[in-house]
């Protein structure tokens, strides 16, 4: 047996890997100092022949910043992000604010705090005649179904907030529908965040029955909510687009009479 001989490919001329620069750009190069030559680097797009430090210095033209080429494969360290400081709100002066209708307190935030349970269903209460308060923020508060109950109750009744945020709680997917069939009374709050609950999954029949009342929410422009089934998604996006673009056209007063039909003026 007589192996099959393989055909040699061919040379092109233009193939062959050296190259006569010239005597100039060679003496240049020979010659040139470990700035220029990562300044050259940066400038022919070769970003993993240097760090981010050493290209972002090329850019900027700043000095030698003194890593050299044995840092080609590292990343520069992230900076730390400022630890936010603790929330010194006082719960029982802004639920005694909140009741009295005080008209400098505009937002509430409640972020963080360990509210008991007594001091939800208070504020709530207050919520119900308060006419002054737009911003309401109770992320990681503990919150839980039943004080969602109470919550949608004073949203059935509140015709000022506009921003509802309660991330990082205890509710599911039972306590994310009644608020947001509570939003349908007054028909008011803009923008709603709850994500990150107990119930990481909401399921295909709550994310369903989410759709329909974002669907009949002609108000809110802003949803903070996962949603894992594609359908729920396109829809939900598909709301809040057309409630945006109607929004922009009431602004600018182009909305014919019968599309701000039901609509309720806020100014």
């Amino acid at each position: 047996w007589i192996p099959p001989q393989v055909p040699k490919a061919k040379v092109r001329d233009d193939d062959i890997g050296t190259y006569e620069l010239g005597d100039e750009y060679e003496k240049a190069l020979n010659h040139a100092s470990e700035e220029e030559l990562v300044d050259l680097a940066a400038i022919l797009g070769f970003h993993s022949m240097m760090n981010q430090d050493q290209y972002h210095a090329s850019l900027l033209n700043k000095e030698k910043i003194g890593l050299g080429w044995d840092g080609v494969t590292k990343a520069s360290k992230p900076k730390p992000a400022p630890v936010d400081p603790p929330n010194m709100t006082d719960p029982e002066d802004s639920i005694k604010r909140v009741s009295d209708d005080d008209a400098k307190l505009i937002a509430l935030n409640w972020n963080n705090l360990n509210i008991r349970d007594e001091q939800f269903e208070r504020l709530f209460k207050a919520l119900e005649v308060n006419t002054r308060l737009e911003i309401l923020s109770m992320s990681n508060t503990g919150m839980t179904d039943s004080q969602a109950e109470i919550l949608a109750q004073a949203i059935e009744k509140n015709n000022s907030l506009r921003i509802v945020n309660i991330e990082s709680n205890l509710l599911s997917g039972k306590g994310i529908i009644r608020l947001l069939k509570a939003m349908l009374t007054m028909n008011m709050i803009e923008e709603f965040r709850a994500s990150n609950q107990r119930a990481q999954v909401l399921g295909n029949p709550a994310e369903m029955e989410i759709t329909q009342l974002i669907e009949r929410n002609t108000a809110i422009l802003r949803l903070g909510l996962h949603l894992e089934y594609n359908d729920a998604r396109s829809r939900v996006a598909a709301q809040l687009q057309r409630n945006i673009d109607r929004s922009r056209l009431r602004r600018t007063g182009r909305l014919s009479r019968n599309m701000t039909a039901g609509y309720v003026n806020k100014f």
